[in-house]
């Protein structure tokens, strides 16, 4: 009997322990530079036919700039604000205007000062069902809610391919 108790023991500790619980191999999804590239060149054509010089850029899940795209008579500010946008919705898995909500709470205040992120309208993430890919962000448009508008345009551009 006692020695069914160790077993059991040693078993019950092998799998609750780290061990029991590591992959070896973690598969993921990745966006291609070529879907990356039609998203902002789209976000980008959207914001122009409705007026706006904007830049528009994607990130990888990690925040890393996969594509850029900057309209050339849009300011100099709007580079940066569309890659921040976008690494808020790639980081924090949601759009960067809710992001910017949860931020107006006290205890979540502090969150909008981290390095990179930007509480301003205008991040997308790009996801495939629940998996986060990375974000979309668009600067520059006369209000967030135009350039979320044109993120939105350039993700609906390549839906089919986030399947």
């Amino acid at each position: 009997m006692l020695f069914r108790l160790t077993i059991l023991a040693a078993t019950a500790g092998l799998a609750l322990s780290p061990a029991g619980f590591a992959q070896g191999v973690i598969q993921s999804q990745l966006l291609s530079a070529e879907t990356a590239n039609a998203m902002v060149m789209e976000a980008l054509a959207q914001c122009q036919k409705d007026g706006y010089r904007v830049s528009a850029a994607v990130v990888d899940r990690g925040g890393n700039l996969l594509a850029f795209i900057r309209d050339p008579a849009s300011g100099p500010h709007t580079a940066e604000s569309s890659r921040r946008k976008a690494f808020t919705a790639a980081t924090f898995g949601m759009t960067s205007a809710a992001f910017t909500a949860l931020t107006a709470n006290p205890g979540a205040a502090g969150l909008k000062d981290l390095t990179g992120v930007f509480a301003l309208t205008g991040g997308v993430p790009i996801k495939v069902g629940n998996n986060v890919l990375g974000g979309i962000g668009v600067g520059g448009a006369p209000g967030g809610e135009k350039d979320e508008a044109c993120a939105n345009a350039g993700l609906q551009h390549v839906a089919d391919q986030l399947k």
